[in-house]
């Protein structure tokens, strides 16, 4: 499986923005694909993923009522919608994969089979 994303970019604080992850190859049946991201000199954090099959949807708390996730099934891409951008959302964005996903564990990145190359968002205040 390869993960190709794109829509980073250099935006004000208020701003808002479109990240994009088209996904190719063979995936499981069911499977969770999720952003996370990382700050200079920070952990990788958990954003946002979403059940393929179900569309259901989580999301950090950091985000949530700001970002939105996505699919586009017969795109086989994953969005991740950000608005209402801050300072603090400057970071890589990574979009990954996973099959083995269960709800207790969605929010830890070890847990997730691929990943693509991430894209840089700054946020400017």
């Amino acid at each position: 499986v390869q993960l190709q994303a794109s829509g980073g970019g250099l935006v004000q604080a208020g701003d808002s923005l479109r990240l994009s992850c088209a996904a190719s190859g063979r995936t499981a049946s069911s499977y969770f694909m999720a952003w996370f991201r990382q700050a200079p000199g920070k952990e990788r954090d958990f954003v946002a993923a979403i059940r393929w099959s179900s569309r259901h949807t989580y999301y950090a708390d950091s985000v949530k009522s700001r970002f939105t996730i996505s699919r586009d099934n017969a795109k086989s891409t994953v969005y991740l919608q950000m608005n209402s951008l801050k300072p603090e959302d400057t970071a890589v964005y990574y979009c990954t994969i996973g099959s083995r996903i269960i709800l207790s564990t969605v929010q830890i990145d070890r847990n997730y089979d691929y990943w693509g190359q991430g894209t840089l968002v700054t946020v400017s205040s």
